[in-house]
Formats: structure tokens, sequence, C-alpha cells
């Protein structure tokens, strides 16, 4: 069995949606969703980005405006920026709920702290847990939240959902689009680079509009990443990125983890989940081919997105390593895309 570790997934989501079930949903499933800690060891899952995610309220109007991204093309209205006040109890409940993951699992799952850690904990055969921040509404303009969160376990962030934060613009659900979608970095944002920057928490530039990714990579002295991204090239969604993107984050020595989620992988941009491993394996071959063969992984959007029937959930991870090695991929670079690709990411954005 071949070692996945993954760039992002959303199972904390769920369990906020119903924290009264989370010893079900983790230890062990619910029937529902794409992870549960059973499922994740019979698919080879050795690790990944756990992600913290604050909601919108979801008005019934929103809900029925998304049934839009069935029948593209479509563009649709951002909900409004969350505030620090409403986001930090969000948030904090969720890195309770993954710090309460570490501790059910009774050995069999390790959140960590540095990518050597990660290492040691796949050696042993332990799932590796690294705190993950999708969108920085918890944060607070002057970063003293986090540091708090730094001190928890919080080793990667995204400054942005779709939504707008106090530090920057995310792109919208639209399709066909540009990710040229509206202005950069706040003062506050390139304040928070900074910051990440000297703590060494990666910053995430999957969701980031084009000119908020640009301003990253001016700031940044760390590789650039895109957790859970696809080529825009071939499915031209705004949440997708650019060739010119691509070359940036290869300068960098960065990292792409290819999304699973079926509408950023279709070149129609469809929901159609019928179409087997060849959308993501389109996706694979032209990553590698403009990044190179060490800067592509795997960043699955388990529990935040539709992903192929092939696939199914996390316990079909290795019917994917299967369609790599069908399609001529060698056991290298299978191994390179699995895991090793993104344990050398971090240790150039940590350190060892």
């Amino acid at each position: 069995m071949t070692p996945v570790f993954d760039g992002h997934n959303d199972i904390l989501y769920r369990i906020l949606q119903a924290p009264e079930k989370r010893e079900e949903i983790w230890l062990t499933g619910e029937g529902k969703g794409h992870l549960d800690l059973p499922r994740m060891q019979a698919g080879g899952f050795a690790g990944g980005f756990f992600a913290i995610y604050v909601p919108s309220p979801v008005s019934h109007d929103f809900a029925e405006v998304m049934t839009q991204m069935d029948n593209p093309p479509y563009a649709l209205p951002l909900p409004d920026l969350i505030d620090f006040e409403g986001g930090l109890p969000v948030a904090f409940a969720a890195a309770g709920h993954l710090l309460w993951m570490e501790r059910a699992a009774k050995g069999a799952f390790r959140l960590c702290r540095t990518a050597g850690e990660i290492r040691a904990a796949m050696a042993e055969g332990v799932i590796a847990g690294l705190m993950h921040m999708e969108g920085a509404e918890a944060i607070d303009e002057d970063l003293d939240a986090l540091h708090s969160f730094h001190a928890m376990g919080l080793r990667s962030l995204g400054p942005v959902w779709s939504r707008p934060t106090i530090f920057g613009h995310g792109v919208p659900f639209c399709f066909p689009s540009s990710p040229d979608t509206g202005p950069g970095l706040t003062e506050a944002g390139k304040r928070l680079v900074k910051e990440c920057n000297a703590l060494k928490v990666l910053v995430d530039l999957s969701h980031l509009n084009e000119k908020g990714f640009d301003d990253v990579a001016r700031l940044s002295d760390a590789p650039l990443v895109a957790t859970h991204s696809n080529a825009h090239a071939i499915c031209p969604s705004s949440r997708n990125l650019t060739d010119r993107q691509l070359e940036m984050i290869r300068e960098s020595r960065g990292m792409v983890g290819v999304n699973y989620a079926v509408n950023f992988l279709n070149e129609d941009g469809l929901k159609a989940a019928d179409r087997g491993w060849v959308p993501t394996l389109r996706h694979l071959d032209y990553l590698l081919e403009r990044l190179g063969e060490d800067h592509v992984g795997l960043g699955s959007d388990f529990d935040g997105a539709d992903v192929a029937e092939v696939l199914g959930d996390v316990a079909g991870l290795q019917g994917l390593i299967g369609a790599m090695r069908e399609h001529g991929y060698g056991e290298e670079l299978i191994t390179k895309i699995a895991h090793e690709n993104w344990l050398g990411v971090l240790e150039r954005t940590f350190g060892a």
C-alpha cells in the first residue's frame, strides 16, 4: 500500500455541524462523508492538512443560487465578510475538535508541528495531522490570534476562502473565469504574510485571487504552495491556477495539490462524477509538465467537495494510486506525488 499525504480535508467542518456525533464521525464512521479513522487506515491515508473553516450563514436564496454550479456557465455572488468576533469562536471550537481527535484516536492519529514529526509518525504507521486554517476570519488585524493558534499547532493558513477577509479577496464561484477577480492583499494581509514567514507558517494560495497571489509571491520568502488547486488551462474555473501562476510556484520550489472536486477537474465545469480517473490524470499530467515531478501532490478536498464515483471516499485512494500506475507513472514518481513532495515542501517551509 502506498502511503498518501493529503493537502486538504474538511472533516472538522463535518464535526462542527454535529459535535454531539463527533465520536461516531471520527472513530467508527457514520456512513456519510469521505473521512473517518477506519477508512483512512483502510485507504492508506498517512496524513494531511486538517482545515479549520468558518462557514457563512446560508440563506435559502444562496442555497438555490449554488445549484447553478450544476449548469455552467455561472457566476455566483459571494457571502459577506465575517469579522473576527464572529469567526474566532467557530475556529477555536474546530481547533479543539482536532486536539480531541488526537486524544480519542489513542495513538492512531497525531497532531504534528514539524516535518520531522510528520515523517516520524508515518514511519510508525500513525496518521499525521497538520492544523490548517482555510480563511483567516479568526485572526485579528493585530495578529495576536495568529500567535495563539500557532501555539495550538497551526502550521498552514490561507488568508481567504472565497469571501473577502480583512486580509484579502478570494476568487468567486465562477465558470468560466480568470482568477483575476479583484484587488490584492490589504495592508493587514501583507503584515500577515510577513508574520507567517517569521513563524514558519505555510501561506496557502488556494482560493486567493490573482492579485493577492502576486502580492504573496512578492512578499514571501517561503515556497509558494496551493494546497488544493488544479490547472486553469484544462478547467477554466476562477479557482484554478494559470500557467503564469504555475511558473511562479515552480520557480519558488513550491507545490500544488490536485483537488479531487469534479467541477474543478472536468473541462466543462460540470459536477459530473461518472468520468472515471481521466480528468484527474489529465490534470496530473499537465501539472507535472508545468511544475516538474518534485512539485505536484494530492489535495483531495475530502468532505468539502463532490468527488469522482470511481474514488468514492478516502478508502478508494489506492485505486487512484493504481490508476497512476496503469497510466504509466513509475513507482518513484508515484511515491513523490503520494507523499514525498509534500514532505519536501514542508521541510523547505518549516525546516526539518
